[in-house]
């Protein structure tokens, strides 16, 4: 059953949308078909609003990895690294609103690192106005993994979680969607047998210890990070849900949209 008047924030995963372990491989293709399938669900619901995130996957995260960035900025070497996470980080966020524009979209990109300052890797300060009046005009803002200034590290890197942490506290929100590669939270990768349907805050801390990284460089932390971020935000939000799912088969990111659980759900 559609939902009425509901924001989502929705993050594509850099593994999803890039071929992780091809430096800089955008997955054009698949970029192709997840933009319909956001504009099939849209166009199905109008009281659906979206805030559209994307991880960085080959092309910020081997930037990064390289220069340590996320650790942290402070020589003339790293902040000239700083500047090449940054043009990679929007490099593939050109790929992206492009597909989303070919596919009838509106979108319009928010890079954080023109906007956002953090504290040791927590947003402090944005300039939220652009957003909230981009939402009021139809539009579809697109925000991403990026670098920003940090005023304890210098500079470091904000995945498009952190980004989340702070948007859901300016733009109330019952739904955060994390599309990826990975079918949900197994309970035992990395055999991958049993899929974890639902995690709830208080079950969180039995399962932890099943819950391990990503294969792949992720200079952010793998899906514990995210279970654990998720499951932080969760307590700090009442109402809210997330859900971590696979959107490689075409259709999985549309039925998630609509509200079906695809893959594991985060609740209180």
């Amino acid at each position: 059953m559609p939902m009425t008047n509901e924001l989502v924030l929705l993050k594509l995963g850099g593994s999803l949308i890039t071929d992780k372990d091809v430096a800089y491989t955008p997955r054009l293709d698949k970029l192709k078909d997840l933009a319909q399938e956001i504009k099939t669900a849209l166009d199905s619901n109008p009281g659906l609003t979206l805030i559209l995130g994307h991880g960085s996957g080959s092309f910020g995260h081997v930037a990064a990895k390289k220069h340590g960035t996320r650790n942290g900025v402070s020589s003339r070497e790293q902040w000239l690294g700083f500047t090449e996470v940054r043009f990679q980080a929007a490099e593939l966020n050109r790929y992206v609103v492009k597909t989303l524009l070919e596919a009838g979209l509106p979108a319009m990109p928010f890079p954080p690192s023109a906007a956002m300052v953090s504290e040791n890797r927590k947003v402090t300060h944005h300039n939220i106005e652009p957003i909230r009046r981009a939402l009021t005009a139809g539009l579809l803002p697109v925000v991403q993994g990026d670098v920003a200034f940090d005023e304890t590290l210098g500079g470091t890197i904000l995945s498009t979680e952190d980004v989340f942490s702070f948007l859901i506290e300016q733009f109330p929100t019952k739904r955060i969607l994390l599309a990826g590669l990975e079918a949900g939270v197994w309970e035992d990768f990395p055999a991958r047998t049993k899929l974890v349907k639902q995690i709830q805050l208080s079950d969180y801390e039995a399962m932890r210890s099943g819950i391990q990284g990503s294969a792949s460089t992720d200079v952010t932390g793998g899906m514990k990070a995210k279970v654990e971020e998720m499951l932080s935000l969760i307590q700090k939000n009442n109402g809210l849900t997330a859900q971590i799912f696979a959107a490689e088969e075409t259709g999985w990111l549309t039925r998630a949209l609509q509200g079906e659980n695809v893959g594991t759900l985060l609740t209180a």
